[in-house]
């Protein structure tokens, strides 16, 4: 199991997808996303103090759908629910933002996919980043998966991470199964309490 050493101005916190949708209130809400929101919260505010980064993403489209493409085939909600300036895809009211943080908007699930992050990770001297947000199995993992692939260090949070359940799969086995993946292959996982530890030296 990977143990990665967290040094503050190497290291970015990656927010993912803290939007209503996903946060509470829709059949694509996580069961504890409140509770999960809250903890993310209060790492943030913990990585902000330290020197780390937090970037916010946001899982946005076109209103004229002009950058849906295949996603639309597979899913065709993807659009209301994700349509740009809709209430469903606006970033939570409970989550805190900084004037120091970073908001990014991605056209698909992976942050890196298609935006600026690798630019702006780079440009900072960023080698690690945290993954937190929404859905674990889903915008969070792939997330990972295309950090590890650029050469990142990932440290995954379990607790800071949630899903709601899919056709097949309760949220509770998608988390297990993700997490299990993740920290077997591509990630150091550990709970949000752990993170706080690591950073403190």
């Amino acid at each position: 199991m990977a143990d990665f050493t967290v040094v503050p101005d190497r290291t970015a916190l990656i927010n993912v997808d803290m939007q209503n949708c996903f946060v509470e209130g829709y059949p694509s809400s996580a069961p504890d996303g409140p509770a999960t929101l809250a903890r993310v919260n209060g790492l943030a505010e913990v990585c902000r103090a330290a020197g780390i980064l937090v970037v916010h993403t946001s899982h946005v489209l076109r209103r004229d759908g002009s950058n849906v493409g295949v996603l639309g085939e597979i899913n065709p909600l993807v659009l209301g629910m994700l349509t740009e300036g809709s209430e469903s895809a606006a970033l939570h009211p409970d989550l805190v933002i900084d004037d120091r943080d970073v908001l990014l908007e991605k056209p698909r699930h992976g942050a890196f996919q298609s935006t600026d992050l690798d630019l702006i990770l780079h440009a900072r001297g960023v080698d690690t980043v945290i993954i937190s947000g929404f859905a674990t199995s889903v915008c969070c993992e792939t997330t990972a998966r295309e950090a590890v692939a650029r050469d990142f260090r990932v440290l995954f949070l379990s607790d800071g991470t949630a899903t709601a359940d899919m056709p097949g799969a309760t949220a509770a086995e998608l988390q297990k199964a993700t997490l299990a993946t993740l920290g077997f292959l591509f990630a150091e996982v550990l709970t949000v309490a752990e993170l706080t530890r690591k950073i403190a030296g």
